[in-house]
């Protein structure tokens, strides 16, 4: 997607963090943007202030959990703008715990938002784009973590990894009805993510305030030195205009990512070695 004035997107998770930031970025290159969030206070404050800056913007709250919410929300951005042509599919949360003692319904949780919300929204807003004819722009955010086991993490991990290949499959199967896709993979990021971790079912019963706060605090310290979202942002529509698919936002790991696939190359090349499956 080379131009964007004039184009409508959708955002989830847009009253805050990296898709508040895609919210300012896109309106301030023409776009006319529709904000989603769960939070109807978050959002709220969210369009007034993007309005004060003389954005064409409306809100809609939504569950990107829910397929009838996310079905309304597809009508209420028609309902607002007419069309639609670029889908940022970017609510997610945080989840961490040791195997074996993570909750099963904290698992549900975690991927209910950070896969199924993404499904959702590419389930609803394809034949949209499909029926308008004027191609279109997905794009997904995921994680370093996305790319890279990490301890301690896991069910965000597995979260993220499902949507980068997810992603993956998207961009060959968009290709046809011009529709483009786009991955965003960033490390740690100055927003309030983390603060999420306190919804999950597991803790909406306790009263132990260690246990709710466990890993917080390592977690906010990391966060706090992290990224500005607004560079994120910029960097992010810059390569939808360029229909890149990865969009990594810290360099540094890099390194990491090389070393974890000459770790598969290697095991790869194990099998070709020994020969007993090779034809």
């Amino acid at each position: 997607m080379t131009d964007i004035n004039g184009r409508v997107a959708f955002i989830t998770g847009a009253a805050s963090g990296i898709g508040y930031s895609l919210a300012k970025t896109l309106a301030a290159r023409g776009a006319k943007v529709m904000l989603a969030d769960k939070s109807a206070e978050n959002l709220l404050q969210a369009e007034d202030d993007l309005r004060n800056t003389g954005a064409d913007v409306a809100s809609v709250v939504c569950d990107v959990t829910s397929l009838d919410s996310m079905k309304a929300a597809a009508q209420a951005t028609l309902g607002s703008f007419g069309k639609v042509h670029i889908v940022v599919n970017n609510a997610g949360v945080p989840m961490g715990g040791k195997p074996g003692r993570i909750p099963m319904e904290d698992w549900r949780w975690v991927l209910d938002i950070n896969v199924i919300g993404v499904a959702h929204g590419v389930e609803v807003f394809t034949p949209i784009l499909q029926a308008q004819g004027e191609g279109g722009h997905f794009l997904n955010t995921a994680s370093m973590a996305g790319l890279m086991g990490q301890a301690g993490v896991a069910p965000y991990v597995a979260s993220k990894f499902a949507v980068v290949g997810y992603s993956e499959s998207l961009r060959d199967e968009m290709l046809a009805d011009n529709i483009g896709v786009s991955v965003l993979c960033p490390g740690y990021v100055k927003t309030g993510i983390h603060s999420a971790m306190f919804d999950r079912p597991s803790l909406k019963a306790t009263i132990d305030e260690p246990a709710k706060n466990k890993g917080y605090k390592g977690m906010d310290k990391l966060i706090k030195n992290g990224m500005d979202p607004d560079a994120i942002a910029n960097w992010a529509v810059e390569c939808i205009e360029k229909n890149q698919f990865y969009i990594f936002t810290h360099p540094e790991i890099r390194d990491d990512y090389a070393a974890r696939s000459a770790a598969i190359l290697s095991d790869f090349d194990a099998l070709i070695d020994d020969g007993r499956f090779s034809s």
